[in-house]
């Protein structure tokens, strides 16, 4: 069968599939990471930067919640244009600045790299690609080791950074992977245990047009990775926002016309979507609960996942809304390996 022959997500159907094997065996060598870890070690860092773009940036996001929490440091996302656009050129002696991208090819990502080197941080690149300038550009590199990846939308080389990022900060503070040994299999029980719940949501949802998506604490990144997925690959006018956030105005958007992703996973964060959900489903919105603590809140559905850790519960998470998005797109007649106007490496400066 040739690519143009290819039926519609088969590509992003098989790369959804090949996780738990990528997740486990990303644990199995993380001893190139934990190298990694211990560079960073030897020269502790007054805060911590990251960088990225797309799908990469929700990783960021995630690590910024594992800095601060795991190791006590503060950490912040680097908007690129103040390097590639103004010229800005901070003193950064003593920080560390953690470059994310699935291709290693974006330039913005590669002059803040450079610029950041120069101006004195130690400069780590989180990519699939080994090769790519971003890797050659930093002073350290972590392979997140996905393999290749042909479908446009994201979601090995997204699972796969979530891990290394997670790898690489526990190593940092100490840990061994303990919370994150049996994670193939977590995976793979989750894809299993969740496919049901996910064809549910496909029928209840074909024919919506707004969506948000909201969690909050590690499952925010979840969030602001399934408002992307559901726009790319179906078209969906889907927005994100942090469970706070969503009760600070935003929520006066919400009716019975709006379906609303909420990522509620055990743990605090999990505990603080209470409150939002009370408020969304008192405006009669469609509530879609996705998490290990699904069943404990009020939704139209629930979408289970295995419980974990709550720092790496994200991992999990988003499994059940990638194949939510691929079936989406699907019912509503659309291709996500070719959705119009996107290419799987976004060049932009």
């Amino acid at each position: 069968m040739t690519s143009s022959e290819q039926r519609p997500g088969a590509h992003m159907s098989a790369e959804v599939a090949e996780q738990p094997e990528v997740l486990a065996g990303l644990v199995e060598r993380r001893t190139g990471i934990a190298e990694v870890a211990e560079h960073i070690a030897r020269r502790p860092p007054r805060f911590a930067l990251l960088a990225a773009r797309g799908s990469s940036d929700h990783a960021a996001l995630y690590a910024k919640y594992l800095i601060e929490v795991l190791l006590g440091l503060p950490a912040g996302l680097v908007s690129p244009s103040t390097a590639t656009l103004y010229g800005a050129e901070p003193d950064l002696r003593d920080v560390l600045l953690i470059s994310v991208s699935q291709s290693g090819g974006s330039p913005d990502l590669l002059e803040v790299t450079e610029a950041a080197r120069r101006q004195g941080a130690l400069t780590v690149a989180v990519s699939n690609t080994p090769s790519s300038p971003l890797t050659r550009a930093a002073e350290l590199a972590v392979d997140v080791a996905a393999g290749p990846e042909q479908a446009v939308a994201a979601t090995k080389t997204y699972t796969a950074t979530l891990l290394a990022l997670y790898l690489l900060v526990d190593a940092i503070r100490g840990g061994r992977a303990e919370h994150v040994r049996d994670l193939g299999d977590r995976a793979r029980r989750t894809l299993d245990g969740s496919a049901e719940a996910v064809e549910h949501a496909v029928d209840r949802y074909r024919f919506v047009d707004r969506v948000i998506t909201t969690g909050r604490g590690y499952s925010y990144a979840t969030a602001a990775e399934a408002a992307l997925k559901l726009a790319e690959t179906s078209y969906l006018a889907a927005r994100a926002y942090s469970g706070a956030d969503l009760l600070h105005g935003p929520v006066a958007a919400v009716d019975e016309e709006t379906a609303v992703l909420a990522v509620t996973s055990r743990g605090r964060g999990g505990a603080a979507m209470h409150d939002v959900l009370d408020a969304v489903v008192a405006r009669r919105a469609d509530v879609l609960a996705v998490g290990s603590a699904a069943a404990d809140v009020p939704a139209a559905l629930s979408v289970p996942v295995l419980e974990t850790a709550e720092e790496v519960a994200p991992i999990l998470e988003v499994l059940p809304i990638q194949r939510l998005a691929l079936g989406l797109s699907l019912a509503r007649g659309g291709d996500p390996d070719r959705p119009r106007g996107l290419r799987k490496i976004t060049r932009t400066r």
